[in-house]
C-alpha cells in the first residue's frame, strides 16, 4: 500500500472520528437533567432508610425542617446526610441542635419525627437527603 493511501485512510478515520463525536456533543448538550422533587410528607426509601421531609418553617434565627425517619440505627443520630438548598448555596445542619425532639437514635421498626436545624434562609428551601450514594430531594416548584 502506497503512503498516499496510507495517509488518505487516515484522514478519513479521524473525520469520522470527529464527527462520530460531535454528533454524541450534541447528543448530551441536548439531554435535560431529570431530577426529582418529591412534595412535602413524600416517602423515599435510600438504600436501608425511609425518609419524608414534612414541613419547613423559616425564622430570622433558624429553618426547621421536620423530618420523619425509619431504618437503621444511626449511631450519630438522624443529622447525618441532611442538607438544604437555598439561595445558591448548601447548607448542612447546625452542631447545635436544640431541638427536644433531636433524633439522636433512629428506630429500624417504627417512624422517628425530628427537626434539623439549618441556618436561616430566606428563599423557600430544597430539602435533600444523601445515603447509600443515592440523593432525593423535596421541595416546592417554582
Amino acid at each position: 500500500m502506497s503512503t498516499r493511501k496510507l495517509v488518505l485512510t487516515a484522514l478519513v478515520c479521524g473525520l469520522v472520528i470527529i464527527l462520530a463525536g460531535g454528533f454524541k456533543l450534541l447528543q448530551v448538550a441536548t439531554d435535560a437533567p431529570r431530577v426529582e422533587l418529591l412534595a412535602w410528607g413524600t416517602p423515599a426509601t435510600l438504600g436501608d432508610m425511609t425518609v419524608a421531609v414534612e414541613s419547613v418553617s423559616k425564622s430570622t434565627d433558624a429553618t426547621l425542617v421536620t423530618v420523619t425517619m425509619r431504618g437503621v440505627a444511626l449511631a450519630k443520630g438522624a443529622f447525618e446526610g441532611w442538607r438544604m438548598l437555598a439561595e445558591g448555596k448548601v447548607f448542612t445542619p447546625l452542631t447545635q441542635q436544640t431541638a427536644t425532639d433531636a433524633c439522636q437514635e433512629v428506630s429500624a421498626t417504627a417512624d422517628v419525627r425530628c427537626t434539623v436545624t439549618f441556618d436561616p434562609t430566606v428563599a423557600t428551601p430544597t430539602v435533600a437527603y444523601l445515603r447509600a450514594g443515592a440523593q432525593q430531594q423535596w421541595g416546592t416548584e417554582g
